[in-house]
């Protein structure tokens, strides 16, 4: 099966996490339904942490309010342990400070459980592929907190360190895009490439600057004024 959205043919694998076994039983059938596997389940964070070393799944559908372990530490440990594994929160908690603390944690996208059935298939799809997903009104907010990180004084660079490879004009063009908000859907139809370069030229230039993940990356872009280009 090919998806669209990430030019990948393998099914997605996917975990879901969450402490109330009806709606995690329920999601997990309607995700296996749509033709994604689901290679794990857990109720609580320890053992959320343990099956997903274990299973590794493409992506990570995890609740944050988790007896044991809370969902942020969650997404701290195996993003930590597996850099490429993604995680698509799934909650009912739509303030701010969560939604925050769950991306500064390592999480790609964050969707409220009033999303529907189709919305949280399609927010799976992306986030496996590296698209940043968020439910409407929440995307504008992870940006401006990225412009608020970008403001404050970065720490001292350490003098023995090299300086950073240079990019190239298209690495440069995407992170410029990055910066500004752009999904990497969006970023592929405004620069006429395919989805999958676009995703090349970030891992490309995650790997080249030494960072982690998008907030890293995205901070990096606006320090430098490329948002603003």
């Amino acid at each position: 099966m090919t998806d669209t959205t990430g030019d990948r043919r393998d099914p997605i694998t996917v975990m879901v996490v969450d402490d109330h076994p009806m709606w995690r039983d329920a999601v997990a059938r309607d995700l296996a339904e749509s033709g994604f596997e689901v290679v794990a389940t857990a109720g609580d964070g320890d053992q959320a942490v343990r099956r997903a070393k274990a299973a590794a799944p493409d992506v990570l559908v995890l609740d944050l309010n988790l007896p044991g372990k809370p969902g942020v530490q969650v997404c701290k440990e195996v993003v930590g342990d597996n850099p490429a594994l993604r995680v698509l929160v799934l909650s009912a908690s739509g303030e701010h400070a969560d939604v925050l603390e769950a991306v500064k944690s390592g999480a790609t996208g964050y969707l409220l459980k009033s999303a529907s059935t189709g919305e949280l298939q399609d927010a799976v799809r992306r986030t496996a592929v590296g698209d940043p997903v968020f439910t409407p009104g929440l995307a504008g907010l992870v940006l401006g907190e990225y412009r608020r990180l970008a403001s404050e004084p970065a720490p001292a660079p350490d003098t023995d360190e090299p300086k950073a490879p240079r990019l190239t004009d298209r690495e440069t063009e995407v992170l410029r895009l990055v910066a500004k908000g752009l999904s990497y859907k969006q970023i592929a139809e405004r620069l006429v490439i395919s989805h999958r370069t676009v995703q090349n030229h970030v891992q490309n230039t995650l790997g080249k600057l030494q960072l982690h993940n998008r907030v890293e990356l995205v901070r990096y872009a606006i320090e430098r004024g490329l948002d603003d280009e």
